[in-house]
């Protein structure tokens, strides 16, 4: 069946009557050529308030840097889930989430539409909880403590080849309850990709309690870990350890290296036998939780320097995920550098849609220490310097776009302390394995190093017999 060319503008018209969500859409001067029963009832005013008329003419609160529209309009580029508020003409408050999209015919726009999600009611209805919340309660409502995990995979934003591996072999983890060893910088995202694990795990119902051993001295981490017995020592009560309000669920720790070695022989303890005492205490508690340990120094290193006891060691490191540093994946840069705008743009309810080219470049030719933490930093200073639409290279940290330390150091002819060591070391290496006919143990101890950490660095290197 075929519509005559009459019946069309009706007939679409009652389409977009039909959809239960709020539909705006402008010529390219502004002026409002469509406006929907759902988009008058969120903007409280009638159709007729609307048609025909300029958008900044309806809502005075606007203006063209403002207004998703109108921005859609002058740059071109579509704007997804955008949060904005503003006022109507009657100087009613109206919060939205916007996705508005460009009208093209050819290589001319023409126009915009934007779908908009109404906010104003959800965050009405929001208050008037909390306040009959807290008329109940006779006292403020106090913000709920969050000791849960709050990230999933889709979390985990890149592009790069090596993570997207990494994800998928912590998919795989998640299937069972076997302990994880998890390496990576400072900044590299280790806790963001342990709580999807345990997100993904069949224990996703169940506690997820982070601790950082670093933060802790020996005798305060057992008790923090094992719990307390009443009577114990001054002061003590009965108190459950983290590993008793974990049961069933995942405890991570991190920085597991700056426990002192006695104390990882009772931690081994309980990893074997999953049984605890508490400290002062002789009842034992038997425990089902899954350990998830993470390391911003390499475990064989640690050995080495006699930070990590080796049976501790062979027990957690059942499954190993290394996560590399930003500097070897800067394909994900970019990637990231969107995914924190348009963070940081609903959260400073700001409407930024690009980044400057050469600021990009700056970004792509850092060297970044701090990892994607610095990045996200980094990117939230410019948010904040920010006032129009575009991130400009002014804009960023004032050390990364110092030109005065580029030119002090050329990269063409510099050679950084890394690059010397790693040069150094896989010339001993190799030289020491020639030296032994490639016997590894025999090479080992001529460098004075243990085997294990030989064979890492030999995989690290790519040094075979072969080659």
């Amino acid at each position: 069946m075929f519509f005559k060319p009459f019946e069309t503008k009706p007939m679409l018209e009652a389409i977009l009557g039909s959809i239960d969500e709020a539909i705006h859409v402008i010529n390219a001067e502004g002026i409002t050529i469509y406006y929907n029963l759902v988009a008058a009832k969120n903007d409280g005013i009638e159709i007729e308030d609307v048609l025909g008329k300029h958008v900044l003419d309806v809502f005075p609160s606007l203006n063209k840097h403002s207004s998703t529209l109108l921005k859609v309009i002058e740059n071109g580029k579509p704007i997804y889930q955008q949060s904005q508020s503003y006022q109507n003409i009657k100087g009613q408050l109206i919060e939205t989430v916007n996705t508005t999209l460009p009208i093209r015919v050819g290589s001319n726009i023409i126009g915009a539409v934007e779908i908009a999600k109404d906010l104003t009611t959800i965050k009405n209805l929001s208050h008037s909880l909390l306040d009959l919340q807290e008329k109940v309660n006779l006292q403020r409502t106090k913000p709920v403590k969050m000791t849960g995990a709050k990230y999933d995979f889709d979390d985990i934003v890149t592009q790069s080849h090596s993570m997207k591996k990494i994800k998928e072999l912590a998919r795989k983890a998640a299937r069972t309850s076997s302990p994880i060893m998890i390496y990576g910088e400072t900044g590299t995202g280790k806790e963001l990709l342990i709580q999807s694990i345990h997100n993904s795990s069949g224990r996703r119902n169940e506690p997820f309690i982070a601790q950082n051993c670093a933060t802790l001295p020996t005798s305060l981490l057992e008790s923090t870990l094992f719990g307390t017995k009443k009577g114990s020592f001054t002061g003590s009560l009965d108190r459950p350890g983290l590993f008793e309000l974990a049961h069933r669920g995942t405890l991570f720790l991190d920085e597991i290296n700056s426990m002192s070695v006695d104390f990882q022989s009772k931690l081994l303890r309980v990893l074997e036998d999953g049984i605890i005492n508490r400290v002062g205490g002789i009842d034992s508690y038997l425990v089902d939780v899954r350990v998830i340990v993470a390391m911003n120094e390499h475990p064989l290193t640690c050995i080495e320097k006699q930070q990590l006891r080796t049976d501790l060691y062979y027990r957690l490191n059942v499954i190993f995920i290394e996560i590399p540093p930003l500097r070897n994946r800067k394909e994900d840069i970019p990637v990231l550098i969107k995914h924190f705008i348009k963070r940081f743009n609903y959260k400073f309810e700001k409407l930024v849609t690009e980044i400057e080219e050469e600021a990009v470049q700056v970004l792509l030719d850092y060297n970044w220490p701090g990892n994607i933490r610095e990045l996200e930093h980094a990117v939230e200073y410019a948010m904040n310097m920010v006032d129009q639409d575009i991130i400009t290279l002014d804009l960023l940290p004032h050390y990364l776009r110092d030109k005065n330390e580029k030119k002090s150091i050329n990269p063409r002819t510099f050679t950084s302390l890394r690059e010397t060591v790693e040069k150094t070391e896989k010339h001993l290496i190799t030289k020491s394995l020639l030296q032994t006919d490639f016997n590894i143990l025999h090479a080992a101890k001529l460098l004075n190093i243990p085997r294990q950490t030989l064979q890492y660095k030999m995989k690290k290197y790519q040094i075979s017999n072969a080659e």
